[in-house]
């Protein structure tokens, strides 16, 4: 009794691996006849078996499912099956199908970022993403396939931010550089630069088409990583996460006066302008000869009604660029707003003696107060001479004070 026992768990044995052998076999010749679909669903429904099989038939099964995925544009399946075919024969030992696999997937690489570059170009920006992640799974040497995913999901819209921060945060997880060496030479006919790899620059060079060798570091990457994780919670309204994201970068690039801007304008954006000028003075000490930075703040402490610390910036702005219009424009607007302040007081005087005193004393400083705005334009005028925006300013300046002549002649500047 107990050998029959055997004899049919031998047989049922036996079954089994019959059975793995005639599914393969028919998806094989499903996949031959060019029937993918049908070849995929005999392998997944045999899939219990084929676990427990033999290497070799596993192997062979898994690499029949990745060229019926790759066929069917099932992608992350394909690489699923074909890492599984690897995995396969490296703990057996024996590689029959590997060599396929892999030579499989470095073509579906070049096809996804071939594929990727079109739906770019068509602006389809989430299906390009998309291809180009599948892509550095495919080669995960290659992370600028992850760098370019996540600048898709981007230009994806608001729909797939969470997607591009998920996709930079994986490249500051893995520390992604992004910078590289550019080789260049002159072109001896044309004269202009050329960029080219080293072997093919150096045997130009060496052939005399090309002179003038160099080679320039790009550079890295990881400042503009961190702060586009910043500028997407940023435009998600999730600023919390936006200066997080922020000091993180800062912290890690503490020479970057545009994180320190960005920064800046998130307070401003969030209505904290006392924020804002505090950063905005720290970006001017690191970058001391930008105009810009000085006229923010400017602007800044001119709306808070620091008129003494507006003008001492829009000097200071004019010191670096004496040219500078809008910086003009409203260091003369400062006066000219101290000025009409005076106003409010003149008309609230009576026609006493006291009153009287008092209401030219106002009328002179308000005077005095447009006639310095008004030099400052006269000055603008100088190397701006058809500005409209300065003759305006001007015009209605000289029109308050009273002034017909110069107001006369800043009208027929104007050709009115």
């Amino acid at each position: 009794m107990k050998t029959r026992i055997l004899i049919l768990l031998a047989f049922a044995v036996s079954m089994v691996g019959f059975s793995q052998k005639n599914e393969i076999k028919a998806a094989d010749k499903a996949m031959k006849s060019g029937n993918a679909e049908e070849a995929k669903t005999i392998i997944e429904g045999a899939m219990s078996l084929i676990d427990g099989a033999d290497a070799k038939y596993q192997a062979q099964a898994y690499s029949i499912l990745g060229n019926a995925k790759v066929n069917l544009s099932e992608f992350d399946g394909a690489i699923e099956a074909f890492n599984k075919v690897i995995s396969v024969e490296e703990a057996s030992g024996k590689q029959k199908y590997s060599a396929d696999a892999q030579q499989k997937m470095v073509q579906m690489t070049g096809d996804l970022v071939s594929a990727a570059v079109e739906d770019n170009n068509n602006k389809n920006y989430k299906e390009g993403a998309s291809k180009l992640y599948t892509a550095y799974k495919l080669s995960p040497s290659d992370t600028i396939y992850l760098y370019y995913a996540a600048s898709g999901a981007v230009n994806a819209g608001p729909d797939n931010y969470d997607q591009a921060i998920a996709f930079y945060e994986e490249l500051k997880d893995l520390n992604y550089d992004g910078s590289e060496v550019k080789f260049t030479a002159v072109n001896v006919a044309t004269g202009e630069v050329e960029a080219m790899d080293k072997t093919t620059r150096d045997l130009y060079v060496k052939a005399g088409t090309h002179k003038d060798p160099s080679e320039e570091r790009t550079p890295s990457k990881k400042a503009e990583i961190v702060k586009n994780i910043a500028l997407i919670y940023q435009e998600q309204g999730k600023n919390d996460q936006a200066l997080a994201a922020y000091d993180d970068a800062i912290s890690s690039n503490p020479d970057d006066v545009n994180l320190v801007l960005n920064k800046a304008n998130l307070y401003y954006a969030m209505g904290e302008k006392d924020k804002f000028k505090e950063l905005m003075n720290q970006a001017s000490s690191m970058a001391p000869d930008n105009p810009d930075l000085m006229y923010n703040i400017g602007v800044i402490s001119m709306e808070q009604g620091n008129l003494e610390e507006a003008r001492a910036a829009y000097n200071k702005v004019l010191e670096i660029d004496p040219t500078y219009v809008n910086a003009q424009l409203n260091l003369s607007t400062s006066y000219v707003n101290e000025g009409n302040g005076l106003i409010d007081e003149m008309n609230t005087l009576g026609t006493s003696r006291a009153d009287t005193a008092r209401y030219d004393e106002l009328k002179k400083k308000k005077d005095d107060l447009f006639l310095e705005g008004a030099k400052i334009l006269e000055g603008a005028l100088k190397t701006n001479p058809n500005n409209e925006g300065v003759l305006a300013q001007l015009k209605n300046i000289y029109g308050a004070m009273g002034d017909n002549e110069n107001f006369m002649r800043i009208k027929k500047l104007m050709g009115e």
